[in-house]
């Protein structure tokens, strides 16, 4: 019987060895792309008449001169249209916002959703154009204060995450290395779309800047930088590229509202080794969150001038932003988000911003939706401060914090 047994398992280890052997896969023998379709990169190609015809500047699109959120042609935030450098350079422009549409990177498909999904956002009593108002809290209007454009969309290839990412590098780089008359580069808004995009984004960045030159300050609820099954392109390994290139140090790399069951104990040593910065949702509970926004204040200003948001929405809690392909309990609520972007824009010099895995099909109640909407106006509200020349430490008008009576 104890022969039997032995030989049963030999046979089974012979199985197995050759299972193993039979399935390894063969890099040689994946799929190539067949470079003689005629359609291989027309997703990428610009149209050539963009300045045919008329002067660089910027474009209007709206009939009326103002509205209601409801009412207008779907831009960001209905504002006017850039759709080449030269607009920029002539609407001397200080934020232009590009849509992203990679989420093939995650796993979890609906991010792609998201660009438009904000274009079409604006609450129906927040009004735009003559008609918008001004920020309660600061008195900044920041569609007023600032000029900001629609840059329209990055190239996206929607079946390949690697084929999209050096164009989208392209894009950024393009309206980054704008400056305007004040002598200051053009700030990209990049709306995704799966946090893939920080790839191309931030290192379109480093291009501007210089390696080295750029600090990161990265919200969310995971540290992406673990590779995924081979691939160099996912929302889950972008950090580690940048890191691994050069083109962000370790300790120039803030994280903020890291929780859940990863990163994993490696990979805390992976970023100790590196001199990252970061900072636990269970560090927050410890010490408080005035105590942790103290330091990632202190921090942004330790190192490079030049700071780059990478804002994932899974660093909110899922009471406030539900639509999202990796929601994670306990996370930071909309007001903590708010205030400390908007004074991030304010106090620090950010030089680029990005929105990140917003998927609205995934949003059962446009609550998703509707507090990134907020997200991103207090990041404007923040660059207008700064415009202005106001960088007092977490600034308020006087207006809403004193009535004026003794």
């Amino acid at each position: 019987m104890k022969t039997f047994v032995s030989f049963a398992i030999a046979i089974a280890i012979s199985s197995a060895a050759q299972a193993d052997q039979e399935y390894t896969p063969d890099i040689e023998k994946t799929i190539p792309i067949d470079v003689a379709d005629p359609t291989l990169n027309i997703w990428k190609q610009k149209r050539p008449d963009l300045q045919a015809g008329r002067e660089p500047g910027l474009i209007n699109v709206q009939r009326y001169p103002g509205g209601y959120g409801f009412n207008g042609i779907p831009t960001f935030f209905r504002l006017p249209v850039a759709l080449t450098p030269a607009d920029l350079k002539a609407g001397d422009v200080d934020v232009a916002f590009i849509g992203a549409y990679v989420d093939m990177g995650s796993g979890s498909r609906g991010a792609n959703r998201g660009p438009n999904a904000i274009r079409h956002s604006p609450s129906e009593y927040v009004s735009w154009g003559s008609m918008s108002m001004p920020h309660m809290e600061t008195m900044i209007n920041p569609l007023k204060d600032i000029i900001a454009v629609d840059y329209g969309d990055a190239p996206n290839n929607h079946l390949s995450a690697e084929r999209s990412m050096e164009p989208i590098r392209e894009i950024v780089r393009e309206a980054m290395a704008v400056k305007n008359s004040r002598g200051e580069h053009v700030i990209p808004f990049v709306i995704g779309g799966d946090h893939s995009i920080s790839y191309p984004t931030i290192a379109a960045a480093a291009d501007i800047y210089g390696k080295g030159n750029v600090g990161v300050i990265h919200f969310d609820a995971h540290y992406d930088a673990t590779q995924f099954f081979g691939h160099l392109a996912s929302h889950g390994t972008w950090v580690k590229r940048l890191i691994d290139e050069g083109h962000v140090p370790g300790k120039n790399f803030i994280q903020v509202g890291l929780r859940g069951y990863y990163p994993s104990g490696d990979s805390f040593e992976w970023m100790r080794k590196n001199q990252f910065r970061y900072h636990t949702m269970a560090e927050v509970d410890r010490r408080g969150w005035e105590a942790v926004v103290k330091d990632v204040l202190q921090e942004a200003n330790d190192g490079p001038k030049n700071i780059y948001i990478s804002f994932d929405i899974d660093v909110m809690d899922p009471a406030y932003m539900p639509g999202t392909g990796t929601p994670e309990p306990g996370g930071i609520t909309n007001r903590q988000a708010f205030r400390l972007l908007r004074r991030l824009c304010a106090e620090r010099n950010v030089i680029g911003i990005d929105i990140l895995e917003l998927a609205p099909e995934r949003d059962p109640g446009y609550t998703t939706v509707h507090n990134a909407n907020r997200l991103i106006r207090e990041c404007m509200v923040g660059i207008g401060l700064r415009k202005k020349g106001i960088v007092e430490p977490d600034y308020l008008s006087p207006l809403t914090v004193d009535d004026g009576r003794d």
